[in-house]
């Protein structure tokens, strides 16, 4: 009888090549297939909820795979920490509906994006936030943030290799939180463009530092235009959180 299980996974993305499999290096699906293999004895072919860049973490990506094996949902977290990396880790399991699909089935997600400020260089920080040189004003970057909420195209905010048909997406959540050095931004919609989330936390944190007002990231985001956002945050500050079904 075969099942379909939905497991939530946890990485260290900074030594991967993004999430999705890849012909030229090692991506995290890569890696987890062959632990599922290995311990389910049958080959494995998995779903995941986000494609994630090269450097992205996770703590909440969603996956989703179907096995003839009997191993019980939670024995798969133990069964398989021998056959993983130290940077990859199931944290639950659970049997589903047959036609369940880790991406098409979900409702929202929620990422964070964290920065770190230090005046000096701050090697610990290098593949976990985005290290910056000058304090940023919360309450400016919370006003602009305030401007994604809703419906809206984030044409502004989409790379270029988008395969996305519509730019439109609905985002339910958008703030800035900071604790002593480290800011942390939380974001939730029904979905996002193709680095979107680094798009906007780029635009922002201009907004942060003073070269940009609220006003002016109206004025981008309005524009429809990538050309008119500037510069993405790096890879390292963003976090997949939680996935919704």
């Amino acid at each position: 009888m075969i099942r379909t299980i939905k497991a939530t996974v946890a990485y260290d993305g900074t030594r991967y090549q993004g999430f999705q499999r890849q012909k030229n290096g090692v991506g995290v699906q890569q890696v987890l297939e062959k632990a599922l293999t290995e311990v389910l004895k049958e080959p494995i072919l998995i779903k995941a909820a986000g494609r994630t860049d090269a450097g992205v973490h996770a703590l909440g990506q969603v996956i989703s795979f179907a096995t003839s094996s009997r191993i019980p949902p939670e024995n798969y977290r133990r069964a398989l920490e021998p056959h993983l990396p130290p940077d990859i880790a199931i944290r639950e399991a659970e049997v589903v509906r047959d036609d369940f699909h880790a991406r098409f089935d979900a409702v929202d997600k929620t990422y964070q994006y964290k920065i770190y400020y230090s005046p000096l260089p701050d090697p610990t920080q290098r593949n976990t936030t985005w290290e910056i040189r000058e304090k940023l004003d919360v309450e400016a970057m919370n006003r602009a943030a305030a401007l994604l909420l809703g419906k809206h195209d984030f044409t502004s905010f989409k790379n270029q290799g988008s395969q996305d048909t519509s730019p439109v997406r609905t985002l339910t959540e958008a703030h800035w939180v900071q604790d002593g050095n480290l800011y942390t931004f939380t974001i939730t919609g029904d979905g996002f463009l193709y680095r979107m989330v680094r798009n906007i936390v780029g635009c922002l944190v201009r907004v942060g530092t003073g070269q940009w007002n609220e006003e002016d990231f109206a004025r981008v985001m309005a524009a429809k235009n990538r050309k008119q956002a500037g510069m993405a945050a790096p890879a390292q500050g963003l976090y997949l959180m939680h996935v919704s079904y």
